[in-house]
């Protein structure tokens, strides 16, 4: 029975300190098990599990375009405010992939990436030959890139515009505002103002956009330096752009927009844009989740078009309207074109108030970037911003009419995607659901080994009493024994010698 008890005490012993060491062991040596694996597969090389990811972008993603018709083109000639209906959206299946990768002992790696658009007449509210009126981008953009020029030289153009038949609104398909028309103001505005519109052939807004790349990036791989990785070292070879007025403007910051440095921290996020021909801080907003993946949620700040009066740093990006729009004429040609958030969301109510049909709203207008912390991979985006064109009556040239000074917002479009299917299930099943398991593990084993030790303890604890029991017990019959044998000897009368005697005989 006694030896039945010390194994069992023995035994519950021996698992409690088995299972405790292992929960220890779990809760020190799993997170860095995690971390390794984390950084092991992420960096950019052939080997890692999120290099084919990186390299052939699985997620599908769509770009989203919403016009702004001209309600109102002829009063708004008359100096009428300008009324606006929004047409769309007209979805594009966009498909990204990288070529000429190339890698450098700086650890570093270039690559070129290319955009292909497809129209998904499915997911689209029209067609590619919807009618839509919109400003004669050309015509009232050069109005106001002369508008300081001599006005024989801007009577002279308006009398070339007047005999191509051009208007300061035009009636156009949504293909050809996308995709490019052939214009013969392209040529006339060469020939009479030089070098004023540097380009020939069709023009379009999203003409450079598909079937092209989006300049030379040299990234960090991260095999050296994990917290570098995605980071870009330059694009087209510069480390900064010449396009603003400040270094700290120019300066090519944060990673292509794609991925960031794994084991973020709920702070900010940086990327270089090279359709905003600058770098975009976003802000950590809230902690959330995607399809049971945790993600860091980061939306744009209202500095981000924040004019120089308003933010200071942002004075480089002038000169400046109201806070909301960003000037980028600069890197456009110098064309009177402005971004901001569609329906000039989180921008001076001037701006909204100037055109009637616009309703922002965050739901709705809002960028933002859900990515998971760990890992640095976004899990569910949407980069919205908006297109504008700054016009105004021009002296001099008559087909501005008297249009009152105002940002008129041409176009609005959303690059969305999130990850989904196997991706999403391999990212789940490596990133989350082991990572979990492995952290429930070892709680489970520190939860199971406490009740095993303690009742090993209280088997003990109870043996040993039992044993002083015993012994005292036993001690105290043989003391009474001894008491009872010296008083039976106390009682017992003398002996005599003869009876000793025949004793013996």
């Amino acid at each position: 029975m006694a030896a039945a008890r010390r194994g069992a005490v023995l035994g519950l012993g021996l698992a409690g300190a088995v299972l405790a060491a292992l929960g220890i062991c779990l809760l020190v040596v799993g997170p860095l098990v995690v971390r390794e694996q984390v950084v092991k597969n992420v960096r950019i090389n052939p080997s890692s599990i999120a290099f084919s990811m990186w390299k052939d972008i699985p997620v599908p993603f769509y770009l989203s375009v919403h016009f702004f018709e001209v309600v109102n083109p002829q009063e708004v000639l008359q100096g009428a405010k300008p009324v606006v209906n929004e047409r769309g959206p007209y979805v594009y299946r966009e498909f990204r992939y990288k070529t000429n990768i190339t890698f450098h002992d700086n650890d570093t790696v270039s690559f070129l990436e290319y955009r292909n658009l497809f129209f998904c007449p499915e997911l689209s509210a029209g067609t590619e030959d919807d009618y839509i009126v919109i400003p004669n981008i050309l015509l009232m953009g050069a109005a106001v890139m002369v508008e300081k020029l001599p006005n024989f030289v801007k009577l002279l153009l308006s009398g070339a515009l007047a005999g191509l038949k051009q208007e300061a609104f035009m009636n156009r398909t949504v293909g050809e505002i996308m995709w490019g028309y052939e214009d013969p103001l392209i040529d006339t505005l060469n020939m009479l103002v030089p070098g004023l519109i540097p380009f020939q052939g069709k023009f379009g807004l999203f003409v450079e956009f598909n079937s092209s790349d989006s300049g030379l990036f040299t990234v960090y791989t991260g095999m050296e330096d994990i917290s570098r990785i995605h980071m870009v070292d330059s694009w087209n070879g510069l480390r900064k752009v010449n396009y603003w007025q400040t270094d700290e403007c120019n300066m090519i910051n944060g990673t292509s927009g794609e991925m960031w440095p794994p084991f973020m921290s709920p702070t900010s996020l940086e990327f270089y844009s090279p359709d905003a021909c600058r770098s975009m801080k976003l802000v950590y907003e809230q902690s959330g989740e995607f399809e049971g993946v945790p993600t860091y949620r980061f939306v744009a700040p209202k500095t981000l078009f924040a004019n120089g009066t308003d933010y200071p740093p942002n004075e480089g990006f002038c000169p400046c309207l109201q806070s909301g729009v960003q000037n980028v004429s600069s890197c456009r040609l110098n064309a009177p074109l402005f971004l901001s958030h569609p329906h000039f969301y989180d921008a001076d109510p001037v701006l909204v108030n100037a055109v009637d049909g616009l309703h922002p709203n965050k739901e709705q207008h809002a960028l933002f970037l859900d990515v998971h912390p760990m890992t640095g991979i976004p899990m569910n985006c949407s980069i919205k911003l908006q297109l504008n064109l700054y016009i105004k009556q021009v002296s001099g040239i008559i087909q501005t009419g008297k249009t009152q000074p105002v940002v008129l917002p041409l176009l609005w479009f959303a690059e969305s995607g999130s990850i989904e299917g196997s991706v999403l299930k391999q990212f789940y099943t490596n990133l989350v659901l082991i990572p979990s398991v492995l952290d429930y593990l070892q709680y489970i084993f520190l939860g199971l080994s406490i009740p095993l030790i303690i009742t090993a303890a209280v088997l003990m604890a109870t043996s040993k009493e039992k044993c002083s029991l015993f012994w005292s017990s036993n001690k105290k019959n043989s003391d009474i024994n001894k008491a009872n044998q010296a008083t039976s000897a106390k009682k017992l009368p003398p002996v005599k010698g003869t009876v000793l005697r025949e004793a013996r005989l």
